[in-house]
């Protein structure tokens, strides 16, 4: 299985693999929204139109979606609405504005628990319902690093390869930038996510026989799944 996960981790394997399992993640959600009357208001978090243009999307299907960003997308389709936010406070929304609150590998690039909870509530506050999916800290392979066991290993011995290396989805770079990029990750355990989202069901996301990444929904009634 080892060998497996080191292949996996080279980069030319990781698209396909991504895809596999976006595959499956889609199918997963799609249950999930189309268990919903239109018209359906969809805030996503850190999001892209390519997202739901894979998710099969098209306007005048009754679904509208804001993305927000850091930074504003100059064009989207009638349908979206780029803006500009913090996923930490969402203060220019009103509580339960939203039917779904949604995001997708975002949580983990905040540095601290701290801020990763704020987060969290901002999500519950603003929708009826969330939908968040993040990848597990215990995977062997870390995501971003797409290094073996690499969110394991000290600090200094992080710092260390990402400044003589590249690595995964990040390029060589000077010891205080490899100090940014370290830290600019947390990634969560199940216990953590569950802290954060005490209602929640988690379904879990699976590579052999491992747990790849978390998902974590909450107000679907009977078309949630547990794992």
């Amino acid at each position: 299985m080892f060998q497996k996960l080191v292949h996996l981790a080279d980069n030319r394997n990781i698209d396909s693999w991504a895809v596999k399992l976006r595959k499956r993640r889609l199918a997963f959600f799609k249950t999930l929204i189309n268990s919903l009357p239109p018209p359906v208001r969809i805030l996503d978090i850190g999001g892209t139109p390519v997202f739901w243009e894979r998710m099969g999307i098209r306007e005048g299907a009754g679904i509208e979606i804001w993305l927000l960003n850091l930074v504003r997308f100059l064009s989207v389709p009638p349908h979206y609405h780029s803006i500009i936010g913090d996923a930490k406070d969402l203060k220019q929304f009103q509580n339960r504005e939203f039917d779904i609150v949604f995001s997708n590998s975002v949580i983990e690039h905040l540095p601290d628990f701290k801020d990763q909870l704020r987060m969290a509530k901002e999500m519950i506050r603003v929708g009826e319902r969330y939908y968040l999916q993040t990848p597990n800290r215990y995977f062997p392979i870390e995501p971003h690093f797409l290094f073996p066991f690499f969110q394991f290993l000290p600090l200094r011995c992080r710092i260390w390869l990402l400044s003589h290396f590249n690595i995964g989805w990040y390029k060589k770079r000077s010891p205080e930038a490899a100090i940014k990029a370290v830290h600019s990750i947390r990634l969560l355990t199940e216990k953590e996510l569950r802290a954060l989202f005490p209602k929640g069901a988690v379904y879990k996301e699976r590579f052999l026989g491992i747990t790849k990444s978390l998902i974590i929904h909450d107000g679907w009634g009977a078309e949630e799944r547990k794992d």
